[in-house]
């Protein structure tokens, strides 16, 4: 069974092809096309096997990334299908499903409603879902279309996690509460993780750390989420590559006061905040951040500071929440591949009992394993994420397969 995983951001379009029989995975294409809807559309195109080609391509929407990226799949020379009917579906990324949606299911009308009602919650990535699906329906006739969303493994929540402080009617009428995100990554994780260690997901409980460009945590007992860092959007929590996290609502409104629009405000927080807006570097990369501060820049070590400082003081809350952990799961791009990241985190969470070892905490470059000392009171792990896995699997399931 091959299952064509999509993922459709505000000017991309990520794919990963798999083959599904007999149990097992095999990615057998993937790719993106980048800067969909500018004048110069690229797109990259790899297989496992080593070959990758990249180049720039005549399209108009997205509509016309997935008609390039169908003629790749297919090329004679190249590609890795014979015809488009081996395609048995389609999984696609969306943002927000608000609270209707708390599961993986089968598109249809009422599903692409409910995306469609969920465009102000998710401005940026719920008409680019809704596109690429709807694209998908044209280019696959027949073949069933699966949404797995961010926000449905969150879904567990009780009210007094996601409900904010404000007067009650707002909830009601408009749906403003914590949703949380990146929530397939935590999924897997979570799942990942009461594998290596042996247990049944119902005797689990654990924190993942989501750390990337994007960075969110969970709480997560006994397989449920009980508490996210992320809320009504994707800006919550913690500090970013580019967004701010938590701050004073206040702030937003003083800077309005000084003369920032709406777009204007929008605009800082989302891309110009985070470690771009405070290590002085022109990047929000932790990769150019860590670097900048080796070489003495004042300015980037603050921002690294300001950065774990906020993940421990998350961690702390968690772990008193769930009532103590048996595990503190580290990923994303950030967790899975920076050493020196982990061990400032690691550092600041003794008080937990929790220590580093050091050489452990080396190895683990990308990979799983353990990063805290055998006396540690619970573990430390690092957990490759793999979200177009878990967009596979789900929609493996949503189909009885």
């Amino acid at each position: 069974m091959k299952i064509l995983v999509l993922n459709a951001g505000s000017s991309s379009l990520k794919f990963t092809l798999f083959d599904m029989e007999h149990g097992a995975h095999k990615v057998l294409a993937s790719g993106q096309v980048e800067r969909v809807g500018t004048d110069s559309p690229n797109m990259i195109y790899k297989r496992p096997d080593g070959f990758k080609s990249e180049g720039g391509i005549r399209i108009a929407d997205h509509a016309g990334a997935l008609a390039e990226i169908c003629k790749k799949l297919i090329d004679p020379s190249v590609g890795v299908l014979k015809e488009l009917s081996e395609v048995s579906a389609i999984g696609h990324r969306v943002l927000h499903g608000g609270e209707k949606i708390t599961e993986p299911v089968l598109v249809d009308q009422k599903v692409k409603d409910i995306i469609r009602e969920c465009f102000p919650l998710g401005p940026l990535h719920n008409p680019a879902n809704l596109t690429g699906i709807e694209a998908c329906e044209k280019e696959f006739p027949g073949v069933p279309n699966v949404g797995v969303f961010d926000t449905q493994f969150h879904q567990t929540m009780p009210p007094e996690a996601y409900l904010y402080a404000i007067p009650y009617e707002y909830y009601k009428k408009y749906g403003i509460r914590k949703y949380g995100f990146h929530g397939t990554s935590h999924h897997y994780v979570t799942l990942s993780t009461a594998e290596f260690l042996g247990k049944k997901l119902e005797d689990t409980t654990i924190i993942t750390c989501h750390l990337g460009n994007g960075c969110s945590m969970a709480a997560v007992k006994n397989g449920k989420v009980i508490d996210t860092s992320m809320g009504l959007t994707p800006l919550e929590g913690l500090m970013m590559g580019t967004r701010c996290g938590d701050m004073d609502p206040a702030a937003v409104i003083r800077l309005a006061e000084l003369g920032l629009s709406p777009k204007e405000l929008d605009t800082t927080l989302n891309k110009k905040s985070g470690l771009f807006g405070i290590g002085g570097i022109n990047s929000g990369d932790m990769r150019d951040m860590i670097n900048a501060a080796a070489d003495g820049n004042a300015q980037a070590e603050l921002a690294l500071k300001m950065f774990v400082r906020r993940v421990v003081k998350y961690i702390g809350a968690y772990y008193v929440l769930l009532g103590g952990a048996e595990a503190l799961v580290f990923t994303g791009g950030i967790g899975e591949y920076s050493v020196p990241i982990r061990k400032r985190v690691m550092e600041g969470i003794s008080a937990l009992n929790i220590r580093l070892d050091s050489e452990r905490n080396e190895s683990c470059f990308g990979k799983k394993g353990i990063i805290s000392t055998d006396d540690s009171a619970w573990k430390a792990i690092v957990m490759p994420t793999n979200e177009e896995l878990m967009i596979a699997l789900s929609t493996m399931k949503v189909l009885g397969k």
